[in-house]
């Protein structure tokens, strides 16, 4: 009796769970055909892209790794650059509730499927009484939804000519609007023409490592201000 109660409570969670992750997955789909296109048109074999997006699964980084994959770039370098890209990870477990989720499996893999979107839907207000089966539901459909839609796109990037290009500017698109939903969160234009100096300064001193040079620039720029103004409001 106890064991078919607790059956129907995690099915409950679990449909309830896809109603709250449904938009996102439908969201995320050309994106992920846009990826699995990149992987094919990089040069790479088509199962690359769900490989990819099985086991890296981490949004932007994957556009990024593709480029890196491709160009044979150094561990050392591919690793730096994920750190950097999803270093915000970092912040998310402050506040996600992993408590919630029981098990030693479960919460590994609640804390590898940590990504923008499931933070997003999983750490508000709305969720505090959600059980662990409702959010491992909601990371666990999004995560099966981004490699289908990667894998869907591998296949139709095989398919398609090779005259057809331009393709590859797909991840330089995503950072171009990346840039513009974060400058429209906070209008800062300080931020942004500090960024646009890191990468022209980066482009011009070490154009083969343009991207890890600027984003450790930028780094470097955000830290120095944030410790300029931490001093200014202590004397203040």
């Amino acid at each position: 009796m106890i064991t078919s109660v607790r059956s129907a409570r995690a099915t409950g969670d679990i449909r309830a769970g896809a109603r709250t992750v449904a938009p996102a997955c439908l969201a995320v789909i050309p994106l992920g055909l846009a990826l699995g296109v990149l992987v094919v048109q990089s040069g790479l074999d088509w199962w690359w892209g769900p490989v990819i997006a099985a086991f890296v699964f981490a949004g932007s980084l994957e556009f990024l790794l593709v480029g890196m994959i491709a160009a044979a770039a150094p561990l050392a370098q591919i690793a730096v650059s994920a750190l950097l890209v999803n270093f915000r990870h970092v912040f998310y477990a402050l506040s996600f509730p992993l408590h919630r989720v029981r098990g030693r499996g479960a919460r590994a893999y609640s804390t590898f499927a940590l990504t923008d979107e499931a933070y997003a839907l999983t750490a508000t207000p709305e969720s505090a009484g959600w059980s662990g089966a409702r959010i491992l539901a909601i990371q666990g459909l999004f995560h099966g939804s981004w490699v289908a839609s990667v894998a869907a796109g591998s296949a139709l990037g095989v398919l398609i000519p090779p005259q057809v290009v331009g393709l590859d500017f797909a991840v330089t698109a995503l950072f171009v609007v990346l840039s513009i939903d974060a400058y429209r969160i906070r209008r800062s234009i300080p931020v942004a023409v500090v960024a646009l100096l890191c990468a022209l300064i980066a482009a011009v001193v070490t154009p083969h490592d343009m991207l890890l040079t600027a984003m450790g620039l930028f780094l470097a720029a955000l830290v120095g201000r944030f410790l300029i103004e931490r001093k200014g409001s202590r004397r203040g």
